[in-house]
Parts: structure tokens; sequence; C-alpha cells
């Protein structure tokens, strides 16, 4: 059986606008409302941010939920993101979705790489 490490609210946020963009991606491709926020090496800055939707939960990830959809973050990245929140933002730039990480020391011009 599958354990879902539950959070506080304080660990991480998935606004929601975030949650409808979600969503409508995932009714879309047929997929379920999960999207996966993992934190990997590499970018103008050292480390990136990386979104997909996400087949199913993983054991080691810890979960929030808003307006039915879930935010999936794995151990290692939440501790690169504790604090956070993940946002659906759309500009004349463009859409996307964005985190504002507290944790962030500096970030690129897009906002899709950060250093600690």
């Amino acid at each position: 059986m599958t354990q879902i490490a539950e959070t506080s609210e304080q660990d991480i946020i998935l606004t929601p606008n975030a949650a409808k963009r979600v969503a409508a991606i995932a009714d879309k491709q047929g997929m379920p409302a999960v999207l996966r926020l993992s934190v990997e090496g590499g970018g103008c800055s050292g480390f990136q941010y990386r979104f997909g939707l996400a087949e199913a939960i993983e054991d080691d990830d810890t979960v929030v939920e808003e307006s039915g959809v879930k935010l999936a973050v794995d151990e290692i990245s939440l501790d690169l993101v504790r604090g956070s929140a993940v946002d659906f933002v759309e500009s004349l730039g463009g859409s996307a979705f964005q985190v504002t990480n507290p944790n962030a020391a500096s970030g690129c011009g897009c906002g899709s790489s950060f250093s600690v």
C-alpha cells in the first residue's frame, strides 16, 4: 500500500489558478489531475524546475491538493522548494507555471532556474 506524505500549507502551495490550468490540461490529455514538480541540476542559475503530469503518486512524494488537483513533489526536490507557491501566470511574454521560491538566492530572467 502506497503511503503519501501529507504536508502542511507552509511546505508548498498550489494556487487555485494553477489547479484550474492543470485540470484543463489533464482533461484534454485524459490523464489524472496530478502535477509533478521536480528540481534538476542545470539551467543558467544551477537548478531548474521541471513540470509534468504524473500518472501516479510515488512513495516518497509530498502531496498538496487544491480544488481536486494534486501537486506531487519528491522528497529531494521538496528540500529546495519548501515554502514555495506554484502558480500559473499569463502575460504578454506567454503563459507558464511559475514557482515563487523563498529559498532561491538568485534566479534567471525567465524564472525557470535558480540558485540556493
